[in-house]
């Protein structure tokens, strides 16, 4: 995806960058690097709910500030802008309606990507480029290749790399990992990973698309079909489908496993360091706008015999043992539709964004000693960004980190979508003997079918 493709579809689409109808924050001389105390100039790509919300963290933060603002949808933008100008005592950003010339700005530091899925790496390859640190939306890329590539980019150019899997920045996940790294569970056996599945049904009935959309260019890299009622928004009772159709996302497979596999990746790193198999069956639907898993069951056996199990919860599709977690409740007690729970020899440890659990109980009152190995604390996920930018040190969701959580998604997507148990070498980072398989790890040209 080139800029000078972006170019032509702005001109073609008739629309203006919208940085006119604003004036600049604050001028270029007291941002960035040069500015008072080091603050942070910050600009932000892709303001829906998912980008503002994010965003949210950043205007909290003294430490930085959010000077300009890029999204394809006027909607989009007039609430961001109203919400950094309520943030900044009326002072409002500097906004752009494509994001490359955002990123042509030499006086910005760091960028919040939270475009659509389909937008991630294309963004953050083109941020990468020009010297900018990143706070990256989950999931990755549609592919594999993408997630390399970009690892690439931020490797070569020394760039900080935050993912947003945000759970490493609350105390319970970081506990949990740190009783299964140090044996508190003793020898690790098994880990159960569980998520919402994606939603089934959507309309494909084609429409014009939203007045304050620019359609084409939301599309970019993805193929060029007709808008349908939801596709980019909440609106008129539907609700978005972007995120179930696989031209855009991989689904909730990744959109929303990413967190609890990232957990289970943070706690057993191991699992990483051997060729490992994997096999998935699942449902996706037949009609509608949404075409990834509604519901799976995946399979990983590592190297080192400690296995995975991984399923996606109900989302409006229908119950089925797939999405049945009854056994998990019964042992665990009652559970959230996430969270990663790792079984050892000597207990378990079980965890999601409301609570931990562990067995025997009073392994949650553990109190590590200087000889444990501990993970990186943070607090907030922007906040250790913004440290992270300043001291150029890793956050605690590094590129490298961040590529294997995303790589957990892909395995049993691409098992279950091939219809076969597949072997997995991580350090060549490919299927071993499956030309097919491996066709699949390509950056797509167009989406595939199937």
């Amino acid at each position: 995806m080139s800029i000078s493709r972006r170019r032509f579809l702005k001109i073609q689409a008739g629309t203006a960058v919208a940085a006119a109808a604003f004036p600049t924050l604050v001028p270029a001389s007291v941002l960035g690097q040069n500015a008072p105390g080091n603050r942070i100039a910050v600009g932000c790509i892709g303001l829906g709910p998912q980008g503002r919300g994010d965003m949210g963290n950043f205007l909290r933060n003294p430490g930085c500030r959010v000077v300009a603002l890029s999204d394809v949808s006027a909607r989009n933008l007039d609430a961001a802008v109203k919400q950094v100008s309520a943030a900044y005592a009326g002072d409002r950003p500097t906004v752009y309606h494509h994001f490359d010339d955002l990123l042509e700005r030499r006086d910005i530091d760091a960028v919040l990507i939270a475009t659509p899925d389909h937008w991630h790496v294309p963004v953050a390859l083109a941020a990468a480029k020009a010297g900018k640190d990143m706070y990256l939306e989950k999931p990755m890329g549609l592919s594999i290749e993408e997630d390399q590539q970009l690892r690439t980019a931020c490797q070569e150019g020394k760039r900080i790399f935050q993912f947003g899997t945000q759970q490493r920045s609350a105390q319970q996940f970081r506990l949990a990992c740190e009783l299964v790294r140090n044996g508190r569970i003793g020898r690790l056996k098994n880990i159960n990973v569980w998520c919402s599945a994606s939603r089934p049904g959507g309309s494909t009935d084609p429409i014009d698309p939203p007045k304050d959309l620019d359609y084409p260019t939301w599309l970019g890299p993805a193929p060029k079909t007709p808008y349908t009622l939801g596709k980019a928004y909440d609106e008129d009772g539907a609700w978005t489908t972007w995120w179930f159709n696989y031209d855009y996302a991989l689904g909730f497979i990744a959109g929303w496993g990413v967190h609890p596999l990232d957990i289970a990746y943070w706690g057993h790193p191991g699992m990483m360091k051997g060729i490992l198999e994997v096999s998935c069956q699942g449902v996706i639907p037949a009609g509608g706008a949404c075409d990834t898993w509604v519901a799976w069951e995946a399979l990983f056996k590592f190297a080192d015999g400690v296995t995975l199990q991984y399923r996606g919860t109900r989302n409006g599709a229908d119950a089925m043992p797939m999405n049945d977690l009854s056994a998990w409740q019964q042992k665990y007690g009652n559970i959230v539709d996430h969270g990663t729970a790792f079984e050892g020899t000597d207990g378990w440890v079980m965890v999601d964004r409301t609570q931990i659990r562990t067995s025997p109980e009073n392994l949650v009152e553990t109190k590590f000693g200087d000889g444990d190995a501990r993970l990186i604390k943070s607090s907030n996920h922007a906040d250790n960004f913004l440290d992270s930018v300043r001291s150029r040190q890793p956050a605690v969701c590094p590129i490298e980190d961040s590529v294997q959580a995303d790589i957990l998604c892909h395995l049993p997507d691409i098992a279950g979508r091939e219809g076969r148990p597949l072997k997995w070498d991580p350090a060549k980072e490919r299927f071993v003997g499956d030309d097919a398989a491996n066709s699949r790890l390509k950056a797509r040209k167009v989406a595939r079918a199937g």
